[in-house]
């Protein structure tokens, strides 16, 4: 019997299949380009696609594709065969260095938000050597860049590449600054936990909404959801346990190092969280399992659920971003080291994501919007859309200490030259956890909560990356300059502290009073819709920082902008649209249908004993009466507020309609249609309840 040490990474093109089927030569200009980011040359380029073909065609595929992720938000991917004609008529397989390197798919039928015309349909896939190729089916899947026929990024990873690329850059000049002169890269890594509901196909195919939008429009609260938390780490139903052990071995095949598995709040709903690994490994993995979960939870009988909200009054679904830096030794820089000297390292970088995410926190709260996370944050299993810090009470103590200039009280008399007593060794995990907070340190990493189940992970560590660049280049550039370079660093973590305390929160960000101390009382932005905070990803801070570090140029900003507005707006127009069909065609005929049954037997029953008062048929009658016509009144009000929609002269000003016209109609519409699914016979109501749904896995 195979153990899972035989078959992990089986389907990798990884550092050991490299070595295994490359030359000694190849091998070694292949990890330089990998690891110095060093052009590749053709010849090594033809090595290594031989050997990459003869690999694959071994593990049974037949089929090669560049894949990549455009800003649809899923990966894309276009077949073609290694067979090539041979003169006897057979055929042999062939694959070429520069098959490899470039591929050319169709830029126009993709979201480029104005870049690509229609007719411009020239587009380019580029080889990413950082992350490893895969086998998926029968098919060798090489991960890609996708550009224009102008260069412009027309996907995910292209800039997510340039925000690692800086942020390394960034870090290395700090550290040089430090003393350490063997340094050569510094890495973000991450560890995205991932949420989903498990529902049965049965369920889930007689829910319009559901198949649709990705989440139910309409629902009545059951009698039982969470409220007992029973759920929670609970035992793992048989069905779930079937479903879990075979992703897992799906994931293990591709190197995808899930670790952990569990019942989240919520019935019917689970996580897995794997371990770290490098940003651009671990967005690359992590769109990969979004994709297995759903295809593995076909064969099991189940659809997967990643939607935010699928279900109004139980929890949504997040994916909590754990993300750190290391060196390219493998030195967390977020954790404070052994030493006092090296506790000040840790301290500026610490400082260095404390700016970062004051100064930018509308870009962090714009990496994760989306219609459906809209529906999430602020919601008792969510962080509010106001964008703070914890630190725990350790390491905020420090951080006051500092401020202040008066020894830390908590530390060993352990002198740095910073001119205050500071922390000896940190402990990790000396303070609890809090799970109100979009942005918690937590040991030697920050756990960014915001983020909603279905979104690629690529934009919010695009943002984080180059947020964090960003302090860093300020500190460099200061610090190179200075005279004194203790003095310096004392001097700039202290003015760090002071000038971005107000981001620093430790308490519960669910209290309603948070919301008042945090816009009125220490200036924070609080963008509660993705309507309201996608238009500041062109303010002019954002678009100065973002291009200076060349992460994007400010076409791609206007670009991505408009993208992010318009899959808004398209989401919530289909998701309105479904609702109206839904009342028409089977709520209001369910309604009506029962309604008018209980009226012709209450009528029956009347004219056998005519003294009987009826009040419960009387009352129900009228009150389902009342509700249809509200419901058609409310339906027909949506509509209007849809076709309103052609009238915005813009994408700006229709995002602004649909967040402040037609999300309110489509609350209002589902108000009695839900009353009434608690008032009508189960079985005239057309769908699976709440209770049905949740409930149904075994």
């Amino acid at each position: 019997m195979k153990t899972v040490s035989d078959y992990f990474g089986s389907l990798v093109f990884d550092d050991r299949a490299m070595r295994a089927s490359l030359s000694a030569e190849v091998y070694a200009s292949l990890r330089k380009t990998i690891d110095e980011g060093s052009t590749l040359d053709i010849s090594v380029a033809n090595a290594v696609a031989e050997a990459m073909k003869n690999w694959a065609v071994s593990k049974g595929a037949t089929h090669f594709t560049h894949w990549f992720q455009p800003l649809t938000g899923i990966t894309a991917e276009k077949h073609d065969s290694f067979i090539s004609p041979s003169p006897d008529g057979s055929v042999i397989m062939e694959f070429s260095g520069k098959e490899l390197i470039k591929g050319e798919p169709d830029a126009s039928s993709f979201p480029s938000g104005g870049l690509r015309a229609t007719f411009e349909a020239r587009g380019y896939t580029a080889w990413d050597p950082t992350s490893y190729a895969f086998i998926k089916g029968k098919t060798l899947c090489i991960p890609t860049a996708f550009c224009a026929y102008g260069g412009q990024a027309l996907d995910k990873k292209t800039p997510l590449l340039r925000s690692m690329e800086v942020l390394s850059r960034q870090a290395v000049r700090i550290l040089r600054l430090f003393g350490n002169d063997t340094v050569k890269r510094v890495v973000s890594s991450v560890g995205p936990e991932q949420e989903y509901f498990l529902i049965t196909r049965e369920m889930y195919d007689q829910r319009p909404d559901l198949r649709f939008t990705g989440r139910t429009l309409f629902g009545a609260k059951p009698p039982k959801g969470q409220e007992l938390d029973d759920h929670y780490f609970g035992a793992i139903k048989p069905g779930v346990a079937a479903f879990m052990e075979e992703l897992n071995e799906e994931l293990w095949k591709l190197g995808i190092l899930a670790k952990t598995e569990h019942n989240e709040v919520a019935p019917a709903q689970h996580e897995l969280a794997p371990i770290y690994t490098t940003t651009n490994l671990a967005t690359d993995q992590n769109q990969l399992t979004m994709e297995i979960m759903q295809k593995v939870a076909a064969r099991h009988g189940f659809v997967c659920l990643l939607h935010e909200k699928p279900f109004e009054g139980v929890n949504g679904s997040g994916k909590h971003n754990n993300w750190s830096i290391s060196t390219d030794s493998g030195v967390n820089l977020l954790s404070p080291g052994e030493t006092p000297y090296e506790n000040a390292q840790f301290l500026l970088f610490l400082c260095a994501v404390i700016k970062a995410v004051d100064d930018y926190q509308d870009l962090l709260r714009i990496a994760v919007a989306t219609a459906g996370n809209d529906h999430r944050l602020g919601a008792n299993e969510a962080p509010p859309a106001i964008i703070s810090m914890f630190l725990g009470d350790e390491l905020n103590a420090v951080l006051a200490s500092i401020e202040s200039d008066t020894p830390y009280q908590g530390a060993q008399k352990t002198q740095m030259k910073l001119g205050v007593d500071v922390l000896p060794k940190f402990n990790r995990d000396t303070t609890d956890r809090n799970r109100t907070s979009p942005f918690a340190f937590t040991g030697n990493k920050f756990e960014f909560r915001s983020l909603g189940s279905s979104n690629s992970i690529a934009c919010t560590n695009i943002m984080l990356n180059s947020a964090v660049a960003e302090s860093l280049r300020i500190y460099a550039d200061r610090l190179e300059q200075a005279a004194d370079f203790e003095t310096e660093l004392h001097e700039m973590i202290r003015k760090t502290i002071r000038d971005h305390r107000r981001i620093i929160f430790n308490g519960n960000g669910y209290d309603e009073s948070w919301v008042k101390e945090a816009t009125e009382g220490r200036g924070l932005l609080n963008y509660r819709t993705t309507a309201d905070c996608i238009p500041h990803l062109l303010d002019e801070k954002n678009v100065k920082m973002l291009t200076g570090l060349g992460v994007f140029t400010e076409e791609e900003l206007k670009s991505r902008r408009d993208i992010l507005l318009e899959n808004y707006c398209r989401t919530v127009v289909i998701e309105a649209n479904t609702m109206i069909n839904m009342v028409h065609k089977r709520i209001a005929p369910a309604i009506t249908r029962f309604t008018s049954d209980l009226a012709e037997e209450a009528a029956k029953k009347k004219a056998l004993f005519p003294d009987l008062a009826l009040k419960y048929e009387s009352e129900l009658v009228v009150r389902l009466s009342a509700l249809t016509d509200s419901i058609i009144e409310k339906s027909n009000q949506l509509e209007t507020a849809v076709r309103g929609l052609s009238e915005a002269k813009d994408i700006i000003a229709e995002s602004e309609l649909i967040r402040d016209t037609v999300v309110p109609k489509m609350s209002e519409l589902r108000k009695p249609c839900d009353e009434a699914e608690l008032l009508t016979a189960k079985s005239y109501w057309p769908f699976p309840t709440y209770g049905d749904i949740l409930f149904s896995v075994k």
